[in-house]
């Protein structure tokens, strides 16, 4: 028996765990913001966090350009931040689509609301089809809320995963 199909692939891989994060990035004067969901520690020694991004989206073209980036967790109960990043940012002093940022060193925005944020220096890209597996060397990080957990995608209604569906075909 195969079940195989798009709509099976898709629910089975959204169930996998995975937190949500808001992506950081910076080259050129442009900043942005992006959803993110692809997000893994690959390394303990060097310590080294995976993220996969949409090769048609504007962070993709900010990271390419850049060698830092951010990952940004937030708090269960608030993930409203996360619809507020599905499309590109829009950028004025301190804010990212309303939200305050503060900028690192490198000039890489982090969520002055996030519960956990990591600076990042990529060391490695791998181009999988779709998306680009970005790897970074974490060089800063800092969280709020040891106790408390980060959001992930059962904590909201967006689904993100699977097979080509949408802006991906």
């Amino acid at each position: 028996m195969n079940d195989l199909t798009p709509e099976n692939i898709n629910v089975a891989t959204w169930k996998i765990p995975s937190p949500l994060g808001i992506i950081g990035s910076h080259a050129n004067g442009e900043f942005n913001g992006m959803t993110a969901s692809w997000i893994t520690q690959v390394s303990m020694d060097p310590p080294l966090i995976g993220v996969g991004i949409d090769n048609k989206s504007v962070t993709f073209n900010l990271m390419n350009q850049s060698d830092f980036f951010t990952i940004n967790m937030f708090s269960p109960d608030y993930t409203k931040v996360f619809v507020k990043f599905s499309k590109p940012a829009e950028y004025s002093e301190g804010y990212l689509n309303k939200e305050p940022v503060s900028l690192t060193e490198n000039s890489v925005p982090i969520f002055d609301n996030a519960s956990v944020w990591l600076e990042l220096k990529t060391e490695q890209k791998i181009d999988f089809g779709t998306h680009t597996f970005f790897v970074g060397e974490i060089i800063n990080c800092k969280t709020l809320t040891p106790e408390e957990r980060v959001a992930y995608m059962g904590d909201t209604r967006m689904k993100y995963g699977g097979v080509p569906r949408g802006g991906h075909e």
